[in-house]
């Protein structure tokens, strides 16, 4: 195949994706409302377990372990919570959408097997579903912020560009792994098993500037691409540091990103034509 039908098909979908856009902000609405149907709380069980999470850890770590305040490269100390929330909201996003992305074309096979039905879309309805989860945690995030006295400010913004660079990362990684698992199914296991051990090789729950020395560990753990969001949305809500001043990172991140959302977009496309006969 030729560079330019790579290219071609690679781009077929993000048209098909922005044709279907308001069907698709629908059925990621229905998704998200339906995920919790039947039960007696509904969509209250979306933020039950993740901030049930988080009060775990907190406990944990500041009162049990007795972390106190996490001490910055900069020398400043902030409450272990702030840093704490901070890192495991993006992490709840990314492994919320991963999830739901992952399983999208099993889950919804009874549209797979339509012909007149653009599976393209599939995917992305998941991870929106799963961003309205964070528009809450974020949210919740700012209010606990300011009762600590970090009110928001210009850098705070940055929120904005860090969580749309975790979509589109989470979205071509979806693309990838919703493809792969209708032929392979322990792929979702997998997936679960990286994500448990992910939460903690990513510093999530612990400073990578203060905690590992080495500078050829620090660089090892900064190719984890979760470490540009997670520390991204420290920067904007505890450092006040503007992305750009990373710009190694950023490059890093954006070239990951592309490289991750081209292989997935382009294994779906190749896959797409076998999903309905395997479901």
């Amino acid at each position: 195949m030729g560079k330019k039908k790579i290219i071609g098909s690679i781009l077929q979908i993000p048209k098909e994706v922005w044709q279907n856009r308001k069907l698709i902000l629908q059925l990621s609405k229905n998704d998200f409302k339906t995920r919790y149907a039947g039960s007696y709380l509904g969509i209250f069980w979306a933020f039950v377990q993740p901030v049930i999470t988080i009060l775990v850890y907190w406990f944990v770590f500041e009162k049990g372990v007795k972390a106190g305040g996490t001490a910055l490269a900069s020398g400043a100390t902030v409450p272990f919570v702030l840093f704490l929330v901070s890192g495991i909201i993006p992490w709840f996003f990314f492994s919320d959408a991963l999830n739901g992305g992952t399983g999208a074309l099993t889950g919804y096979s009874f549209l797979v097997k339509k012909v007149v039905f653009n599976i393209s879309i599939l995917p992305i309805i998941k991870v929106i579903a799963a961003v309205y989860v964070h528009l809450f945690f974020l949210a919740f995030a700012l209010i606990l912020f300011a009762g600590y006295g970090f009110y928001p400010d210009l850098y705070t913004l940055q929120i904005v560009y860090y969580s749309f660079a975790l979509f589109v990362f989470v979205l071509g990684l979806s693309y990838l792994t919703c493809a792969i698992v209708v032929f392979f199914k322990d792929l979702s296991e997998i997936i679960n098993i990286i994500l448990q051990i992910g939460i903690w090789i990513t510093p999530v729950m612990w400073n990578l500037d203060t905690t590992i020395h080495s500078r050829v560990l620090k660089v090892v753990f900064k190719l984890n691409p979760l470490y540009y969001i997670v520390s991204g949305y420290r920067d904007a809500l505890i450092n006040k540091v503007w992305f750009w001043q990373h710009a190694g990172l950023t490059i890093y991140y954006w070239i990951a990103t592309i490289l991750v959302s081209g292989a997935g977009l382009l294994v779906f496309r190749r896959l797409k034509v076998h999903f309905a006969d395997v479901l």
